[in-house]
């Protein structure tokens, strides 16, 4: 229908251009079926050789004749049931046009007729319930596999920029209620670039500081002194007095999980230039009866004891947890 914003006549534009396409097409395989010379008469050769070789100006086998007749048929059919001609959209099948997004929506109809009855099983289980049942586990791995892989790996450990789903390091929330948010509603990750206000030094400082909050070995610390009345003035009010994060807001700097690297030129960057982040919210594309899985897969991912841990509500200064 784009042709429509323009003119209709774009539509008949490219109608008639298929139309003499089909025309040309029957002319020149009927003229040179018909023009080639009787059986009877000597054949000429075309004028062609090579290495000695000529070719003989005969007419096309029967068996290649038809062929090009049925291909041209099949063609046209083609065109009468499927989009083609402008904008004339198909007689499609069953009295409905055929389209890529119909044809999309019916066979996930039919995927979620199939699978409804399985997925409809777990649906008034609770998570922890779901995370216990094997064969549930399993779809939801399914799913995970599906939908999550790309960003958080097979393995569910993440990588650079994207979050451990399998440690007890959780920015939104670790109980199965945020985990389902997280998912349904999908994550904007904001924290501004504090380059131009600190200068290059003032980050360096600062970043020193966040080293030294982390355990680390390696650190400066005339810097990270002079990092921490940066940190107290500027950065607290997300990070917390301590540097352990506040849940829903900002990360625990306190751990050794660090989303885009620990290192001090990583510490430095994400300083200077800050970070923003999005995932994408699941709700809508995927039924509620999918998304109750997938919560449960990652939960119980997380939760091997199968119980809820604290800091699935709020972070915990230096809490160990698996590295990515």
């Amino acid at each position: 229908m784009e042709s429509q914003f323009t003119s209709s006549f774009w539509h008949y534009y490219i109608i008639a251009i298929v139309a003499c396409s089909f025309i040309f097409i029957w002319w020149l395989l009927l003229s040179q079926h018909f023009q080639s010379p009787p059986r009877e008469q000597k054949v000429e050769t075309t004028g062609h050789s090579w290495d000695g070789i000529e070719e003989y100006n005969n007419r096309m086998p029967r068996w290649w004749f038809w062929m090009f007749v049925a291909t041209i048929f099949a063609g046209m059919g083609y065109l009468a049931l499927y989009p083609g001609l402008g904008d004339f959209k198909g007689i499609g099948f069953n009295g409905k046009p055929w389209s890529s997004v119909g044809q999309y929506q019916d066979e996930m109809q039919a995927a979620e007729k199939e699978t409804g009855a399985l997925y409809a099983k777990y649906k008034n289980m609770s998570i922890q319930d779901v995370a216990k049942d094997p064969a549930a586990m399993e779809i939801g791995k399914n799913l995970f596999g599906t939908y999550c892989i790309q960003c958080h790996g097979s393995d569910a450990k993440g990588s650079r920029g994207f979050p451990n789903l399998v440690d007890t390091d959780w920015i939104y929330g670790g109980t199965p209620e945020k985990i389902h948010e997280t998912i349904a509603k999908g994550r904007v990750g904001n924290m501004v670039a504090w380059g131009p206000i600190l200068g290059e030094e003032g980050v360096k400082d600062t970043a020193h500081f966040v080293m030294s909050l982390s355990g680390r070995e390696k650190f400066d610390e005339a810097r990270a002194a002079r990092g921490k009345e940066l940190f107290t003035a500027n950065c607290v009010a997300c990070h917390g007095d301590k540097g352990q994060g506040t849940m829903g807001l900002a990360p625990n700097l306190t751990d050794n999980i660090w989303l885009w690297g620990g290192r001090e030129k990583d510490i430095i960057a994400t300083i200077t230039g800050g970070r923003h982040n999005q995932m994408p919210a699941w709700d809508g594309f995927l039924s509620e009866e999918k998304l109750h899985l997938l919560t449960a897969f990652v939960w119980g991912s997380s939760h091997s004891q199968g119980k809820a841990l604290p800091t699935d509500t709020a972070p915990a200064i230096g809490t160990p947890a698996a590295k990515k």
